[in-house]
């Protein structure tokens, strides 16, 4: 009788070894230098800020598994945000309505981004471009300055811990990583890295091309949206263009987690940790007394060498396979 994968192993087959090397490096170097890292606060402090991104680079990665870019996810964000702010009530009820509003705009914009990409054959960077302008512009005519009104609820209690033990952001991220976990082992995950890596033997295989790419696109949508409720309760406010940095962050976070661009390699694990890395490294400059100007500098280099390490361990793991 097969067992399934231990975890490690399953990261491993995502390409986020590399990954969980430098996040346990930054980790221990954010140890040394802040007395108070281990504490129950920093650590659901750096879950919270790493949050929004580990969700909206999730997914992003469905679409580059696809060999796809979705740009929209900077526009989403902003639209979601603001929408939450503006609209969301009072309460965990409040909150709740919140949320679909968030989850049902994400999934449209997705939605319709998948069914013209897939039946259309329209670049996914163009279209995804043009849903970011239309979806950013949206967000001015909603809140056209900071502003909104956010409830106590949000604020507080889904930054907190679940019964003061395990932060919510955690909790949040755990499950969307079992969700990855039973998704990819369906038809649909396995047609999803089927396309990627040949979308050509994919159809002649039988893949539903089309409905595997709206289904990517639109459960990427739902991530943006997911993002950018979160991003509401963590900064207590609407912004319109919140989203602007996550067009590039989310993409640092993919390639940093270990997914191919050229698709049909990679996962949301490695996505995910590619977020909280991102965000640790900003904590570990802080603590140690970086100026905050080498931030992009620091997260440029990490990107480098992480890319650079998986391409060399993947050479020398295929030629390895080539001699067995």
């Amino acid at each position: 009788m097969l067992r399934p994968d231990p975890w490690y192993r399953r990261l491993s087959g995502e390409g986020a070894s590399v990954i969980v090397v430098i996040l346990a490096v930054l980790f221990a170097i954010f140890i040394a230098t802040q007395n108070d890292a281990l504490t129950q606060s920093v650590l659901t402090d750096i879950l919270n800020n790493s949050l929004p991104l580990a969700l909206a680079a999730a997914g992003g990665t469905l679409v580059v598994l696809t060999r796809g870019f979705d740009l929209s996810v900077a526009g989403v964000v902003s639209l979601t945000n603001v929408l939450v702010a503006v609209y969301a009530g009072d309460g965990p009820l409040g909150a709740l309505g919140g949320l679909a509003i968030a989850v049902a705009v994400g999934g449209l914009v997705g939605a319709i981004n998948g069914t013209l990409v897939a039946y259309l054959n329209l670049q996914s960077i163009a279209l995804t471009l043009s849903s970011m302008i239309v979806c950013s512009g949206a967000a001015l005519l909603v809140l056209d300055a900071p502003g909104g009104s956010v409830s106590d609820f949000m604020v507080y209690d889904l930054t907190d811990q679940v019964g003061g033990l395990i932060p919510v952001a955690l909790a949040i991220a755990l499950v969307v990583y079992l969700a990855w976990l039973l998704l990819r082992r369906t038809n649909w995950g396995v047609g999803l890295y089927a396309i990627g890596a040949d979308e050509t033997a994919a159809v002649l295989a039988g893949v539903p091309v089309g409905r595997t790419k709206v289904i990517a696109y639109t459960l990427a949508g739902v991530c943006y949206g997911l993002a950018g409720f979160m991003l509401t309760a963590l900064t207590a406010t609407g912004t319109p263009n919140i989203g602007d940095p996550y067009l590039l962050l989310v993409f640092a976070a993919i390639a940093l987690g270990g997914t191919s661009f050229s698709g049909g390699r990679g996962g949301v694990a490695g996505s995910m940790l590619g977020a909280l890395t991102l965000t640790l490294l900003q904590k570990v400059l802080f603590s140690t007394g970086v100026s905050s100007f080498y931030t992009g500098i620091f997260q440029g280099a990490v990107m480098i060498i992480a890319v650079v390490i998986a391409a060399v361990s993947a050479r020398f793991s295929s030629k390895g396979e080539g001699h067995a």
